[in-house]
């Protein structure tokens, strides 16, 4: 069984992390902050300058533990990993079947999206209905259930993921909609990446970036190679098969943000604005976001496919190893992750 959940985030710029027997020690201005038994941790998420020492990142492998890099406003860098696990076969038949990917994997990927995102907008139209008087957000819904039904007709790649295209863009039209306090400082006219130009772009961001990593450790732990994928194009450097992954799951990040920024957990101080108009959390805001983050990554839901309850955070990990099943041929079809 997995230690669940454990994460350790080091958000702090100045840290340093290194190496005391069997135990992870943080550093602060060459003074001991923290020490923590490798016991306890699953994977190291490093949002500092410093880094961590070498004997700290070789003992980390020996564990298992994976350690990730980024800048501070939560842009990836790098992972350091241990030996690739899982079977060379299930490799070979990931290669053999991803190389040319039956197109109901991208067309079962996109609808799952779609009919996700459709069930947030409900959600929040079922709690405050006076959101939809001028029917935006129904028509929004109109749009997503016309691309789901759409999708199944489409037997290209490209023109599938120019149908998603649309359809987030006319979701991330209506999504300042959501957002029901602290409207002068959080508002989204679109949705913005590299960089991100206002708040929400940013937490949104810095969050999926964080469920990506997630994915590719998930991938990585039960055999699979996270670069190669089905929908997304292959890229030196992006785990392509982590970004097809993520997908079904965006709007679980999506709600959260909307309910950190309804809830008052953030305000405008919690981010800081570059002279390229570029906007990123800070090292508090970075700090709130992650304890809530790992708050929910702890809370139970049940899966709709396996009908059990699972903590959120395993999510990841459960559907890359549904996925590694229809990779062998256990399952005829490969059941993404759908709310209901």
């Amino acid at each position: 069984m997995r230690k669940l959940l454990n994460s350790l985030y080091i958000t702090n710029e100045s840290a340093w992390l290194s190496l005391d027997g069997e135990n992870i020690v943080c550093k602060l201005e060459d003074k001991e902050n923290f020490r923590m038994p490798f016991s306890n941790i699953e994977d190291i998420y490093c949002f500092n300058f410093r880094g961590c020492s070498p004997a700290l990142m070789g003992k980390c492998m020996e564990h298992g533990i994976n350690v990730n890099f980024f800048r501070p406003g939560g842009e990836f860098l790098a992972k350091v990993q241990g030996k690739t696990k899982g079977n060379i076969f299930l490799r070979k038949a990931q290669f053999e079947k991803f190389a040319n990917p039956p197109i109901i994997l991208a067309q079962n990927t996109v609808a799952a999206k779609l009919s996700n995102t459709r069930y947030l907008i409900r959600r929040s139209m079922r709690d405050y209905p006076q959101l939809d008087d001028d029917g935006a957000l129904s028509q929004c819904i109109a749009y997503l259930e016309n691309g789901i039904e759409q999708v199944y007709h489409i037997t290209e790649k490209d023109v599938i993921m120019g149908i998603e295209g649309v359809c987030a863009k006319s979701y991330f039209h209506i999504f300042d909609r959501l957002i029901l306090h602290q409207k002068e400082d959080f508002h989204m006219h679109t949705r913005t990446k590299r960089p991100p130009l206002d708040p929400i772009n940013a937490i949104l961001s810095f969050l999926y970036t964080n469920m990506t990593t997630l994915y590719t450790s998930a991938l990585e732990s039960v055999g699979l190679d996270s670069c190669y994928g089905f929908y997304h194009a292959l890229r030196s450097g992006r785990s392509s098969l982590s970004c097809d992954m993520i997908e079904e799951t965006r709007c679980i990040i999506e709600r959260f943000v909307i309910t950190m920024i309804n809830l008052k957990k953030l305000n405008i101080h919690d981010f800081e604005m570059k002279e390229s108009g570029a906007v990123y959390l800070n090292a508090e805001g970075r700090k709130k976001v992650l304890t809530a983050w790992q708050e929910k990554k702890r809370t139970t839901i049940v899966h709709p496919y396996l009908n059990e309850k699972i903590p959120l955070g395993l999510l990841p990990f459960v559907q890359s190893s549904l996925l590694a099943k229809y990779v062998r041929g256990e399952i005829e079809e490969y059941p993404c992750y759908l709310l209901k």
